[in-house]
């Protein structure tokens, strides 16, 4: 009997992991660095707090709408060129044989076998193979807008969240720093995972946005400072 297996890639999350690892970066790091720079102005506890659940709900309706808008246009490039690629397989059926052969005889094929490929495959899902060869569009890569909206709607709140409970947590003194330290913690566990789930180096993974996010937190902190001594 033969088992049947199939292969589990890391291409098929690569689309919701893109939006979730972004959402999440940016709800915390943002948020974070906008508690700090009303915190190192003097604002007030209530201040601060209020300030952050603003930044939440802007941030998050903001990736929402930027996210959709670059997904759909991305989508709609992909449906006109299929659009583009169905009237041409209607107008032209032997040529896009012809067509897709020679995609596959710079693949490294032989002119025959390219032929007897390009024939069987377009008498199964004429469009999709030339969809995935010639235009490399497939349905695991595909654009999801809606999807891709959502996912970093919510990835950014629920990374926003982190240095929120931080603020509600800190005492007004202490709020620098343990808002500093906790956002910090986050960046770098999420910089890890990311990594992780993506194949790539964990330390890495987790330096580079520790890096980056102490330098924006820092800044937004020394804007903040500066404003609230004059």
């Amino acid at each position: 009997m033969t088992v049947r297996h199939r292969e589990r890639h890391r291409t098929d999350r690569i689309g919701w992991l893109r939006a979730a690892v972004l959402g999440a970066n940016d709800g915390i790091l943002s948020t974070a660095s906008l508690v700090l720079g009303v915190a190192a102005a003097h604002g007030t506890h209530a201040s601060v707090m209020v300030a952050g659940i603003a930044g939440l709900v802007a941030g998050a309706m903001s990736m929402a709408a930027g996210e959709y808008v670059s997904v759909r246009s991305q989508a709609d490039s992909e449906e006109a060129a299929l659009d583009m690629e169905r009237a041409e397989l209607a107008a032209d059926d032997k040529a896009e044989h012809k067509e897709l052969a020679a995609i596959y005889v710079q693949r490294g094929l032989d002119a025959a076998l390219a032929k007897q490929v390009a024939e069987q495959l377009m008498a199964h899902d004429a469009l999709g193979a030339h969809a995935r060869d010639e235009l490399g569009i497939s349905e695991t890569l595909g654009a999801r807008p809606i999807q891709a909206a959502f996912t970093s709607a919510a990835s950014f709140a629920v990374g926003a969240a982190m240095p929120l409970l931080a603020v509600a947590m800190a005492a007004e003194s202490s709020m620098i720093p343990v808002v500093s330290g906790i956002s910090l913690v986050f960046l770098a566990l999420l910089g890890g995972l990311a990594a992780r789930v993506g194949g790539a180096d964990m330390t890495k993974g987790a330096l580079r946005v520790t890096f980056w996010g102490a330098l924006a937190m820092g800044l937004t902190a020394g804007v903040g400072a500066l404003f609230g001594t004059a």
